[in-house]
């Protein structure tokens, strides 16, 4: 029985540590520890070696006494086996001096084992469960917290890009003329429908983008490149086919067949006049996106001449004022920007890296080679 008991309390004290209930979990360690000894000292303490058993029920009675405080903050059982574990203890300190009256160690340990019984079972069976089967009883008390501080609500529309209802929200924001944070598969970038020309205007505003910098295209497959029918060479689309989806941008020649690819009013706000810059991102979210709006005006979300945004929270922070929305999509693939290589005169003199980004200026010469040789 007293092996038992004590068994019972500690099971039920690592279950209560579990669920970080800290407060139950102690109390059920210490009645462990108690009924132990209680039991050891009833079958083995004799009359000259009591000593420290009578120093320890004085330290479990003081310990007792502040679980008891605690205890009336946490739940009516939990007070209930604190109270009736200091009276307990008291027979303990009173066994220990020979004083203690048979009935009323019969009556404490009565009512102890009782509550006791009923406080691991609760708490076992509310555990392994994870449902309240066992009522436990409100606390006497509560203790108010002091508030937690309030973060701002953000500054404009953060939906998660995980939710087919964030990819919605973005796409109906861009689709009435909007301007967006949205993550690509290198940094964040700012978006807006090549339909709508002021959007492209207000990039390059919130940016504080020189005028004379061109502003790519992202399309989400190479096929609608081909509907378009662009006068494009056979090298350069088995290049672009290698480089397609990822992290390399394709400076090509600008014409009508970008209207045909859905660019719209926007043609003359993107790219330059004769030639523009379009990528196919390796990322579905942002892919399930163009679907839904078109081809994408894109630039990387920071200010002109700052570091590129690795996560929506640096978006939200730096131009989040100045944004209608924001698709939040954690830490970016990469660092930098992507690469953007000049394929104008691809079957004259070859192709330019304009700019190294995250993947290096000879890997894409690697890539073209091969393509060329083939």
């Amino acid at each position: 029985l007293i092996l038992t008991g004590g068994f019972v309390q500690l099971l039920a004290g690592f279950l209560t540590f579990r669920k970080y209930d800290h407060l139950g979990g102690t109390a059920f360690f210490t009645f462990s520890a108690l009924w132990s000894s209680y039991g050891a000292t009833r079958i083995i303490a004799a009359a000259g070696n009591s000593e420290g058993f009578t120093a320890g029920s004085v330290a479990f009675l003081v310990l007792n006494a502040f679980l008891i405080v605690l205890a009336s903050t946490s739940n009516v059982v939990l007070l209930c086996m604190t109270l009736a574990m200091e009276l307990l203890t008291i027979c303990f300190l009173l066994f220990t001096l020979e004083k203690l009256p048979l009935p009323f160690e019969i009556a404490m340990l009565s009512i102890f084992s009782i509550i006791c019984f009923y406080g691991a079972t609760a708490s076992l069976a509310n555990n392994m469960f994870g449902k309240d089967l066992m009522m436990m009883g409100t606390p006497l008390f509560t203790i108010e917290s002091p508030k937690k501080d309030t973060k701002d609500p953000p500054p404009c529309i953060c939906p998660k890009s995980h939710c087919t209802s964030g990819l919605r929200t973005i796409a109906d924001l861009l689709n009435t003329g909007a301007v967006c944070g949205v993550p690509t598969d290198t940094v964040y970038a700012l978006a807006a429908s090549c339909k709508h020309p002021q959007a492209i205007e207000k990039v390059y505003r919130i940016k504080d983008r020189p005028q004379e910098k061109p502003i790519c295209i992202f399309i989400s497959n190479l096929d609608q490149l081909r509907a378009a029918a662009p006068p494009i060479s056979p090298l350069l689309w088995e290049f672009m086919e290698n480089v397609y989806p990822g992290g390399i941008g394709c400076i090509i020649k600008k014409g009508e067949w970008l209207k045909k690819l859905g660019v719209g009013a926007g043609y003359s706000r993107v790219g330059t006049q004769d030639s523009i810059m379009i990528r196919v991102p390796d990322l579905t979210v942002l892919v399930h996106l163009i679907d839904m709006t078109g081809p994408l005006a894109i630039t990387s979300a920071n200010p002109s001449g700052e570091a590129d945004s690795t996560h929506h929270d640096m978006v939200i922070s730096r131009l989040g004022h100045k944004l209608e929305g924001v698709l939040c999509d954690g830490e970016s693939d990469e660092v930098v920007a992507s690469t953007v290589v000049n394929c104008t005169k691809i079957d004259e003199s070859g192709i330019t890296i304009v700019r190294e980004g995250c993947i290096p200026a000879g890997k894409v010469m690697q890539i073209f080679e091969r393509v060329k040789n083939r």
